[in-house]
């Protein structure tokens, strides 16, 4: 098979196409050949050697969590799922998963299937960035019934569906932040208010929230920190920035947690069965071919991307 390999870590890592032995799967785990493989910041954060760039083993190594496709093999012990079943998931994070080649292994507990009205491509784009607004939105154990939410970056890959599933699970107010080139299309998901974030006066007199889930980190995100409400939650999900956050909201007296989102199958058939009745759209900046991964990772880095970067695959 063919995948793309990182033969170091580097800012930024450059990665190249080999090919590789097949995988095979192990009990508990099924073989996917892949159709699409969703391109996280994660992955080029990996590959710069941050992130959970020591758990991934010796080089050459594979990276991407999360995928959809086919099940082309199941190991011993598997009965929920058998060859040609249509799948996507968000596989083994942080250790090794090795989306970003043809085929993949995946532990059943990983993977879901995926509905016939879900395309591949949405499917593979789908995984880390919904298992991560989910997660984020229920830490605290907050019940965002009657809730008003904050999404710090909305029009990223885990913002633009944070918005959605915020609305979803009953929080009565959602606004966020983003260019105003992105602002049509983030009420049109649900968000009951844009703010510009070149605009530091734009929320002035806003009221303060319940929870806000920040998708920026560091100082650009702690500049809306006054917009927690004192017995709020502030999720933070850039780890890079996660102390520095946590600390500025413990000296003004308010909570703040960072999030290191995990594979969860029964949640990955919750988002499918929500996208399957429409109610959850996943925006697509672009797709690339596998042999075009660099420039998937350099349109990533560039922070300048609405909704997720895909990469397809063709046999």
């Amino acid at each position: 098979m063919q995948a793309m390999l990182l033969n170091a870590f580097a800012d930024p890592g450059i990665f190249e196409l080999h090919k590789v032995a097949k995988p095979v799967p192990g009990p508990g785990q099924v073989l996917i050949r892949n159709i699409a493989a969703g391109v996280n910041p994660i992955d080029w954060k990996t590959a710069a050697g941050g992130g959970p760039a020591a758990l991934q083993g010796d080089f050459p190594i594979i990276l991407g969590w999360e995928c959809a496709g086919i099940i082309e093999a199941v190991g011993e012990q598997v009965r929920a799922f058998k060859a040609n079943d249509q799948v996507f998931g968000f596989l083994n994070f942080p250790n090794p998963a090795r989306c970003l080649a043809e085929y993949v292994i995946a532990d059943i507990a990983h993977i879901a299937p995926k509905p016939d009205s879900v395309s591949f491509l949405q499917a593979g784009a789908v995984s880390l960035a919904g298992i991560t607004a989910w997660q984020a939105l229920a830490m605290g154990g907050h019940d965002l019934q009657g809730q008003r939410v904050l999404v710090l970056g909305g029009a990223g890959g885990v913002g633009h569906l944070a918005i959605q599933i915020a609305k979803l699970q009953g929080a009565e107010y959602v606004a966020t932040t983003a260019s105003t080139a992105r602002h049509k299309v983030l009420g049109t998901l649900g968000a009951d208010a844009c703010y510009d974030y070149h605009d530091k006066q734009s929320m002035l007199g806003v009221d303060q929230f319940d929870l806000v889930i920040d998708g920026i980190g560091g100082d650009a995100g702690l500049a809306h920190l006054a917009w927690l409400k004192p017995d709020g939650l502030w999720v933070t999900l850039p780890s890079v920035t996660a102390e520095q956050v946590i600390s500025a909201a413990r000296q003004q007296g308010k909570q703040a947690q960072g999030i290191r989102a995990t594979p969860n199958g029964n949640q990955l058939r919750a988002l499918a069965k929500t996208m399957a009745a429409g109610k959850i759209e996943v925006l697509i900046e672009r797709s690339f071919t596998l042999d075009e991964l660099n420039a998937a990772m350099e349109l990533s880095r560039s922070g300048h991307v609405q909704g997720k970067i895909v990469i397809e695959f063709s046999y």
